[in-house]
């Protein structure tokens, strides 16, 4: 699995260094990424809604947001 701390960054970064991880991942590759952006709960969840990948988990602890994206297609 592919870490990706964005922790302290703020919108609309996470989701940019997020699309830019997934498109250098390869097909069924899976990324944990956190982020401390209110906002990227939101951003995120639709980012992979275009980009047609797969929000396997999202989870929101204290100032933590994170989440398991599987990378479906080139």
């Amino acid at each position: 699995m592919i870490e990706l701390d964005l922790s302290g960054l703020k919108c609309p970064l996470p989701a940019l260094r997020t699309r830019k991880a997934l498109l250098a991942a390869a097909p069924g590759d899976r990324l944990h990424v956190i982020c401390t952006d209110p906002l990227a709960g939101i951003d995120v969840p639709n980012l992979i809604r275009e980009t047609g990948d797969v929000l396997e988990e999202q989870r929101q602890e204290a100032a933590r947001i994170s989440f398991v994206i599987r990378k479906v297609g080139q």
